[in-house]
């Protein structure tokens, strides 16, 4: 992959000394901003692969920013943020982020889920140069235009409901996916008491592509969150 850009957007001085230090000795490049106007009008200009966010901005909440940059871009955002609340992690995952990161976290934790993000940005430019037609997961394939499912080169049957819930994982491979989010795409409907139904209908999938269901390669459980399709290497 060519050189990134990543957008660091922190207010703590130390928080974010770390961070940009950090990403400096991985070789990767970097532009940081300290307020929520900042992080808009970089964000815009400086056209970043990624961005990182916290939440608490002087000037604005970083849920505003997420809905504000989603309206144009869909690079990935990761919050890293103190508040470790499911309903801090929902609001943000719904709003268009694409992972968050509590505080205190580790430098490993970090560059993992920073790696998560690249991947998905560039597995953004082949799905791009494929034409949307095929997504390829290490044993598991879509043919979107014959909409197929193979698993080891074996075609295996899913239902309606379960094959717009892969596609839609696939579609987001890296990216966690709320309860809500899902169950408004795949349903229309947004009610947390469909959330035992989706639950089923995931589980369902998982035995049919998982090669054991009980310890899942493609699909991650967020508790309380959602969904993630996980990249998987051959």
């Amino acid at each position: 992959m060519d050189k990134v850009k990543i957008l660091v957007v922190e207010d703590d001085f130390p928080i974010r000394n770390l961070i940009c230090t950090t990403l400096e000795t991985q070789g990767y490049q970097y532009i940081a901003a300290r307020t929520g106007e900042e992080a808009v009008g970089k964000a815009a200009a400086g056209q970043p692969d990624v961005m990182l966010l916290d939440l608490g901005l002087p000037d604005m909440e970083g849920v505003e920013i997420i809905k504000r940059v989603r309206t144009w871009s869909s690079m990935p955002i990761i919050v890293i943020s103190a508040r470790s609340e499911d309903s801090d992690k929902v609001e943000a995952l719904d709003a268009g982020a694409d992972d968050y990161l509590t505080k205190p976290f580790s430098i490993d934790e970090f560059l993992a889920r920073l790696r998560v993000a690249l991947r998905r940005v560039h597995s953004m430019r082949e799905y791009q140069e494929e034409e949307n037609s095929h997504y390829v997961n290490g044993d598991l394939a879509i043919d979107y235009a014959a909409a197929c499912v193979y698993v080891e080169g074996k075609e295996i049957h899913l239902t309606p409901i379960e094959y717009k819930l892969l596609c839609l994982l696939a579609r987001n491979t890296g990216k966690v996916l709320t309860h809500n989010y899902i169950l408004k795409e795949v349903w229309g409907s947004t009610l947390m008491s469909d959330t035992p139904s989706l639950r089923v209908f995931m589980a369902a999938l998982r035995k049919k592509i998982e090669p054991v269901p009980s310890e899942p390669r493609y699909i991650q459980t967020h508790i309380g969150v959602g969904y993630r399709m996980l990249r998987v290497e051959k």
